[in-house]
């Protein structure tokens, strides 16, 4: 079985392309490479990867796209595309050339309007990802949960897949509201959830894995291991940890589980939730 890492990103650094990355995160501000990530994807038995998007930008998408053209270990690529555009379709037409290019995503936790996800322009863009065989990631934080189950409803065709289990704020150990919401979005079957980002919602500087259980025993329970999926978020999660501290985390958490449910989260699903083709760390479409 293939071990996939379903949430990565890679950057030249700009300060003003990556004008999100503040000073507390001064340690991202430098190019992070598929040659920076090798050795940890060795050091812990990864095969492949799914690299995703930072920036609102096609620029990036095609950069990605580039490296994954390079390097066998990119299974595929989560970009952008303003799925806003009156000519959306056309953009759509034109992504499909590109084998790797799984899916999209848009950073809507930035956005001010805590419903984003369900205005008509948005809505409309999703709705036409489907017909050319494109997933879609949610990146939330835990308050815009409400407006993302209605927006999964609404769609019970199109596959997604929820970042970071949307954000909870683990630091300060809230856990009801989220819990409650992600239970109603995972009663969506068409709805899977990555086990990532978590260390970088807790404190970053004192997180013990005990933390963490909660929080994985609501979304292990509400999705099952059927739609789990491992993600490092490397290089962010370098604010909180190394990759292997996140790897063992998960690692650690799911020692208990049947072997069967550790190969999907740890990569089963991933393959199966972005249609990748992956074969002893090379990957192809």
């Amino acid at each position: 079985m293939v071990r996939i890492d379903s949430h990565q990103h890679f950057w030249r650094y700009d300060a003003t392309r990556h004008s999100w990355i503040t000073d507390e995160m001064r340690a991202l501000r430098r190019d992070f490479l598929p040659e920076d990530l090798r050795p940890e994807l060795n050091a812990n038995r990864i095969d492949a990867t799914v690299v995703v998007q930072v920036e609102h930008s096609e620029d990036e998408t095609h950069f990605l796209l580039k490296l994954a053209e390079r390097d066998p270990t990119i299974a595929g690529v989560v970009g952008w595309v303003d799925l806003r555009a009156p000519d959306l379709p056309q953009r759509l037409e034109y992504f499909s050339q590109f084998e790797k290019l799984r899916g999209f995503r848009h950073i809507v936790q930035s956005e001010p309007d805590d419903r984003f996800l369900l205005r008509d322009d948005f809505c409309r863009g999703i709705s036409l990802l489907r017909e050319f065989g494109f997933t879609y990631d949610i990146l939330i934080y835990a308050r815009q949960l409400p407006a993302a189950v209605t927006f999964v409803e609404r769609f019970p065709d199109q596959r997604f897949v929820i970042d970071h289990i949307a954000k909870p704020a683990i630091a300060v150990r809230e856990i009801h509201d989220w819990a409650r919401s992600m239970r109603a979005i995972a009663a969506n079957p068409n709805v899977f959830c990555k086990l990532s980002g978590l260390i970088t919602e807790a404190d970053w500087n004192n997180w013990t894995a005990d933390v963490f259980g909660p929080y994985l025993d609501v979304v292990f329970d509400a999705f099952g291991a059927d739609r789990l999926l491992f993600g490092s978020d490397w290089p962010v999660c370098l604010l909180a940890g190394s990759y292997d501290r996140v790897h063992q985390l998960i690692a650690g958490y799911l020692n208990s589980k049947p072997a069967a449910e550790q190969l999907n989260i740890f990569g089963e699903k991933a393959a199966r939730f972005y249609g990748l083709r992956v074969d002893h760390g090379l990957t192809a479409h």
